[in-house]
């Protein structure tokens, strides 16, 4: 419901712009620009959507390779102390807990597919412990921020709309989105555990938020001494080292578990060929209505306003190009990819505005939706503080994001 108010939004609003400049300046082109605008977003959605399935095939077959050689159950197993710490209201041993790990394994590795379903069930597995069937628990509460942060391991759609759209090292953003979704991640974390007084001191807590922490503060600290002309080289390179050793990992395993890859990977290639198939219309009519809001300049109207309240506190204006995308995350993740797109194709893919976005598109996931679907499907009306800690964890993930992209693509 929220994507169609959004999609008839753009639509309207861009319409009424335009009519005001005819009205107006006599701008009597403004319409032909709208129309153009129209067709012109709809042939490069199709494109974009019809390059994206050999990309999409192969990811999706390899992601199959490893969720069946148990990359999935092994994360899960991974993090299991900590995830018993964090959710104390629920008994010890509870097969929550099972579905909890999956589903947070399941999204660091971008499975979606697998995320989901799981996810739908550590919910309804939840309720079950649950004394008021209508509100929130604190575990219910711990498991959606988690998921609304969105930390993601590996940005597989993200890289893949940047090799269509051509861009020269489709993985450069690997440690940019690492890093930002790592701080969107704890903001989510923190700010939940400090209102259901959540013990942050515990030594298995500290081991592992501390490990995660050193670790992110050591790569941030790596990249700041480098020479600025060397930042993208070095972490492109380390991008696609560690891309290339998990699909090599993936392998491994499965062979390991005497899994025939073959017929893994043409599995979970048809999920990615038919993905790619039901892309089209969505992102055809996410285009189209933001081609019509771009052409109108309602866009530029409002990243004007506030480039220019930046501007006037001093400030670097250069990240105000990216910000739809993180206004729009929270509410769309159809709209913030086509915005997301948009701003790939008028900046293009390897400019600083172009990568920003990218960055921001992975940083957290989409707060609204996610709460919509998981407290939907067991029937919860009262969400508590759900919301608001999960959009402090996007405002967090998205500072991190423009900061880290100055210090990465800022030259």
């Amino acid at each position: 419901m929220a994507l169609n108010y959004i999609w008839i939004a753009f639509f309207l609003i861009g319409f009424t712009v335009a009519l005001f400049k005819l009205i107006f300046t006599g701008n009597t082109h403004i319409f032909t620009d709208l129309v153009n605008a129209v067709f012109t977003n709809a042939k490069t959605g199709f494109e974009i959507s019809l390059g994206l399935t050999g990309a999409l095939t192969l990811w999706m077959g390899l992601l199959k390779v490893g969720e069946k050689g148990g990359v999935v159950n092994i994360l899960g197993r991974a993090v299991g102390p900590l995830f018993e710490r964090l959710f104390p209201g629920l008994p010890k041993g509870h097969p929550a807990y099972g579905s909890i790990m999956l589903n947070i394994a399941a999204n660091m590795l971008n499975l979606d597919n697998a995320a989901t379903p799981v996810g739908l069930k550590a919910m309804k597995e939840m309720q079950d412990a649950n004394p008021d069937k209508n509100t929130a628990s604190n575990a219910q509460i711990m498991f959606l921020v988690l998921n609304a942060s969105g930390l993601t391991i590996i940005p597989v759609s993200v890289i893949v709309y940047r090799m269509q759209m051509g861009a020269a090292n489709p993985a450069d953003i690997f440690i940019p989105i690492l890093i930002s979704t790592f701080c969107a991640l704890m903001t989510g974390l923190l700010s939940v555990a400090i209102i259901q007084k959540i013990n942050l001191f515990d030594r298995v807590v500290l081991a592992y938020l501390g490990g995660l922490t050193a670790i992110v503060a050591g790569i941030i600290v790596y990249f700041t001494r480098l020479p600025k002309d060397q930042i993208s080289d070095v972490s492109t390179f380390a991008a696609n080292f560690i891309l290339i050793s998990v699909i090599t990992l993936f392998i491994v395993l499965a062979l390991i578990k005497k899994v025939n890859v073959y017929d893994a990977f043409i599995e979970g290639a048809k999920e990615g060929f038919n993905i790619a198939v039901r892309i089209i219309p969505f992102l055809v009519a996410m285009l189209v209505a933001i081609g019509i809001f771009r052409a109108s300049g309602a866009m530029d109207f409002i990243i004007s306003g506030i480039a220019g309240f930046f501007g006037w506190l001093g400030v670097d204006t250069k990240f105000t190009g990216a910000l739809p995308v993180a206004f729009m995350k929270p509410l769309s993740g159809s709209g913030a990819r086509g915005l997301m797109v948009d701003a790939m194709a008028t900046y293009g893919p390897d400019s600083f505005i172009g990568r920003l976005a990218c960055t921001m598109q992975g940083t957290t996931d989409t707060t609204f939706y996610i709460i919509a679907v998981y407290f939907g499907s067991v029937g919860i009306k009262n969400t508590r503080y759900a919301i608001g800690c999960g959009l402090l964890a996007d405002l967090a993930g998205f500072t991190a994001a423009i900061l880290v992209a100055y210090l990465f693509f800022g030259q």
